[in-house]
C-alpha cells in the first residue's frame, strides 16, 4: 500500500471515529452515600494463627523440619501421649499459618472463612485436616477457633523423579471453618456525639456535596466537611436509635465529583477511561524507524605445510550489516477538543496497537493536553 493510500485510510478512519464520538459526556449520576465510603469505626479485623495439618498422604514436611516435629510433640503431649522427637518421622503432617478476616460486627457462633498456607517444606496440603487452631487478633486475644478438612486448589504428585503439579497446592481454603468465640461490635458513635464518614476517594467537592445533602435532610448544622476525606455528622438522639439514623444516612443520594483517570494495563492491553476525560486540541505524529543488525561470524583457518605451531590459532571475523528502514505509513493526525474515548477509538481504527496508544497517551499527558491522571498497571 502506498504512503498516500495509508495516510488517506488513517485519516478517513479517524474522521469516522470522531464523527461517531461527538456525543456530550454523560453527567455523573447520584450515588447512595454507602457507595462513597464508610463510617469511622466500621472496619474488618485481621486474625492469624499457627497450627498443624494432618492426614497428608506422604506430602507433608520432611524430618528436616524440626518445627513440625516439635509442634506435633506438643499436640500429642496435650492429648496425653508422650513421645520424643526421634520417634516422629511421619510425612503426613505439615506446619501451617492460618489467617482469617473478622467482620466489623460478629456474634459468638458465626462462621468465617479461613486460608491455610504451608510454612515448612510440604509438597501439598490436599486431603489434609486442620487441627484446632486459635486465631488471634493484634491484642493476642483468641477471637475464633479454626478446624476442619481443607480444600486445595491444586495437586503435586512425584514418583521416580517424575513430577506433576497444578496451581499451588501448598495453600488451601477452609470455607466456614472458623467459629467466632468472642463477639465484636463496631463503635461508630464517638463520645462527643458525632459520627465520622470517611470517603474512599478523597475529594473536596464530594465532601461538600455530602455535607449539603445531610444538612438538607436533617437540618442546617447537622454535618460539616472537615477535609477532603472526612465529613462529621452530629447526632443528638437516643443511642439506641443510632441504627435507624445511620440507615437514613446510608440511603442519602449524593452527587459525587469523580476524579478524571485513565487506567492502562500494558500486559493485557486494556485501556479504561471515563467518558468525560477531556483532551485539548493536539496533533499526533506516529511513525516507526526500524533498525536491523545482522552479524555473521566467519572462522579463518590457518594453512600449515607440515607439523603444528602452538602459537597459531584460528581467527574469527565478524561481519556486521546495519539496515535502517523508515516506515512508509508515517502520518500526522490532528484531533480537535475531544475525549479519550474518541481518541482511542480513532487510533484503533487507524490500526495503532495498544502499546503505541499507551505511549501516545503518556506523551499527550506530558504535553499538557490530557486533563486526567494516568495510572499504569
Amino acid at each position: 500500500m502506498s504512503r498516500f493510500r495509508t495516510r488517506s485510510a488513517i485519516m478517513v478512519a479517524t474522521a469516522v471515529a470522531l464523527a461517531l464520538g461527538y456525543v456530550a459526556p454523560v453527567a455523573a449520576q447520584d450515588v447512595a452515600l454507602r457507595g462513597l465510603g464508610r463510617f469511622d469505626g466500621w472496619r474488618e479485623n485481621a486474625l492469624i494463627g499457627y497450627g498443624l495439618v494432618t492426614g497428608l498422604a506422604g506430602s507433608g514436611d520432611t524430618r528436616r523440619s524440626g518445627v513440625t516435629r516439635q509442634a506435633l510433640q506438643n499436640v500429642l503431649s496435650r492429648l496425653g501421649t508422650t513421645v520424643s522427637e526421634d520417634q516422629i518421622s511421619s510425612r503426613n503432617v505439615a506446619v501451617v499459618m492460618v489467617i482469617a478476616t473478622l467482620p466489623a460486627s460478629a456474634n459468638v457462633g458465626d462462621r468465617i472463612d479461613v486460608t491455610v498456607s504451608s510454612v515448612g517444606d510440604a509438597r501439598s496440603l490436599a486431603g489434609g485436616t486442620l487441627l484446632m487452631t486459635p486465631l488471634l487478633g493484634p491484642d493476642q486475644h483468641a477471637y475464633a477457633l479454626a478446624q476442619g478438612p481443607l480444600v486445595a486448589g491444586g495437586y503435586n504428585f512425584e514418583s521416580q523423579l517424575n513430577q506433576q503439579q497444578r496451581n499451588y497446592p501448598t495453600t488451601a481454603l477452609l470455607q466456614g471453618g472458623a467459629t467466632v468465640e468472642s463477639a465484636v461490635d463496631a463503635h461508630i458513635l464517638r463520645k462527643d456525639g458525632q459520627v465520622s464518614f470517611l470517603l474512599s476517594d478523597p475529594s473536596f467537592s464530594t465532601a461538600r456535596n455530602i455535607s449539603d445533602a445531610i444538612n438538607a435532610r436533617f437540618g442546617v448544622g447537622s454535618a460539616l466537611a472537615k477535609s477532603a476525606d472526612e465529613v462529621t455528622v452530629r447526632y443528638a438522639g437516643d443511642p439506641a436509635q443510632l441504627t435507624g439514623f445511620l440507615a437514613q444516612l446510608e440511603g442519602l443520594l449524593v452527587h459525587p465529583d469523580s476524579t478524571p483517570r485513565v487506567v492502562v494495563n500494558e500486559r493485557t492491553g486494556t485501556i479504561v477511561a471515563g467518558g468525560n476525560v477531556q483532551i485539548s486540541s493536539v496533533a499526533i505524529s506516529q511513525g516507526d524507524i526500524k533498525v536491523t543488525i545482522k552479524a555473521e561470524n566467519v572462522a579463518s583457518q590457518p594453512n600449515f605445510v607440515s607439523g603444528f605451531a602452538s602459537d597459531v590459532r584460528s581467527l574469527v571475523v565478524t561481519n556486521t550489516k546495519l539496515d535502517v528502514d523508515d516506515s512508509a505509513g508515517d502520518t500526522v493526525v490532528r484531533f480537535p477538543n475531544t475525549t479519550v474515548a474518541d481518541l482511542v477509538q480513532g487510533l484503533f481504527r487507524a490500526h495503532v496497537n495498544t502499546r503505541r496508544i499507551i505511549s501516545i497517551l503518556q506523551a499527550i499527558k506530558a504535553a499538557g493536553a490530557l486533563h486526567a491522571e494516568i495510572m499504569v498497571q
